[in-house]
């Protein structure tokens, strides 16, 4: 699962142009986006299986029309407090580059509060991203 949680941090940063449009999501009162193009899907929550040995912040996985999919509380991965899940809390499947030598995809979940809306944002609206020094990583911060 580590990898698939590397590769799931490359995914969100990944973008040729930071000219795009966006997917934003709340985290603990907090607006985050995801590129659209890597948004396979939003669902509902659903049953998650819980796999044993994996990092606190990976739910599990869930079988969606036959494809089983990792799906990673984003709440746990960014170090916020875990809370109930709503109505409102829902799963984003993003499609990322398969770093297994494989030249495919493969699916991720990533549990967030609240799907907010899809916008356009110029590239001169953002700003670059932040220096934190050598012992955080920032792979999945774009700008």
């Amino acid at each position: 699962m580590t990898e698939a949680m590397e590769t799931m941090n490359r995914a969100v940063k990944e973008a040729s142009d930071k000219e795009a449009k966006y997917l934003s999501f709340a985290l603990d009162n907090e607006e985050y986006g995801i590129g659209i193009l890597k948004v396979k899907e939003i669902i509902g929550m659903m049953p998650i299986t819980a796999v044993p040995q994996t990092p606190m912040f990976v739910k599990g996985v869930i079988n969606l029309r036959g494809k089983v999919i990792p799906v990673v509380d984003l709440r746990l991965k960014f170090g916020m407090q875990e809370i109930e899940y709503t109505e409102r809390t829902c799963i984003i499947v993003v499609e990322t580059a398969d770093d297994q030598g494989a030249a495919g995809t493969m699916s991720i979940g990533i549990v967030v509060d609240a799907v907010s809306e899809v916008s356009n944002i110029k590239s001169e609206d953002v700003e670059a991203t932040p220096t934190f020094g050598a012992a955080l990583n920032t792979d999945y911060i774009l700008g």
